[in-house]
């Protein structure tokens, strides 16, 4: 019996996982879906980043969203976790159109693939390593703060080497919280109720992670812009 009901835990973390997976590819193609369009659409890329009360607002709706999402995940119907993330990524599409004005794209290419291979390499690892990346993940969260905190004093130094250094950074901690984060989505269904959203969950905290490690390889490789 005991067998059993580790094989039938083990079969509900893999489901919770493959669901976190299978949300946040669809999450990346709706964000790469608008992105693209808002780019290649002139009056919508105009309404977007022509205006920046419209533009900060998305920035500020995104983060509204994240912490919607975050903190009622447990009570949530499965349908508004849905509706919530998909709305999420189609906001986040809409600001991240900037790229398109900002890099060309093989730049954009070279930073999506790069950070593909990260994001996989550290996703694994955090599946299959039986080390507690616990630690790790709040070395990464304090650190993520203190960058978050030099981001926003640059935005009024605008220091080009720190913002390269900030980037560098970026990398390193959302590659740790990658690895952290997967371990953590495995152990969800035994800390977490209201498992039916779980997938929506794990999906939104992957997602983060690989956009960001996909805008900081962006910013650091860079060097081709338009």
């Amino acid at each position: 019996m005991k067998a059993g009901y580790l094989q039938q835990e083990r079969a509900q973390d893999a489901t919770i996982l493959q669901k976190s997976f299978l949300w946040m590819f669809a999450g990346l193609l709706i964000t790469g879906f608008t992105a693209v369009g808002t780019a290649a659409y002139p009056p919508l890329g105009q309404l977007v980043l022509g205006n920046p009360f419209i533009f900060y607002g998305l920035i500020i709706a995104e983060l509204g969203f994240v912490f919607a999402i975050s903190a009622g995940i447990t009570r949530m119907a499965p349908v508004t976790a849905m509706s919530l993330f998909v709305v999420y990524a189609v906001l986040n599409g809409l600001t991240l159109s900037v790229i398109f004005f900002v890099y060309n794209i093989g730049s954009i290419s070279a930073a999506f693939f790069s950070s593909a291979l990260v994001f996989g390499a550290m996703a694994a690892y955090g599946y299959t390593t039986k080390k507690d990346l616990s630690s790790i993940g709040s070395i990464a969260l304090m650190a993520l703060i203190g960058i978050i905190v030099a981001s926003v004093i640059n935005m009024f130094l605008h220091v080009t080497g720190l913002s390269l250094l900030i980037s560098y950074a970026a990398v390193l901690i959302f590659t740790a919280l990658t690895a952290y984060d997967t371990q953590k989505i495995k152990e969800m269904s035994s800390t977490m109720p209201g498992a039916s959203n779980l997938g929506i969950y794990g999906a939104l905290r992957l997602y983060l992670d690989f956009i960001n490690i996909f805008l900081a390889l962006l910013r650091i490789m860079g060097g081709n812009r338009r």
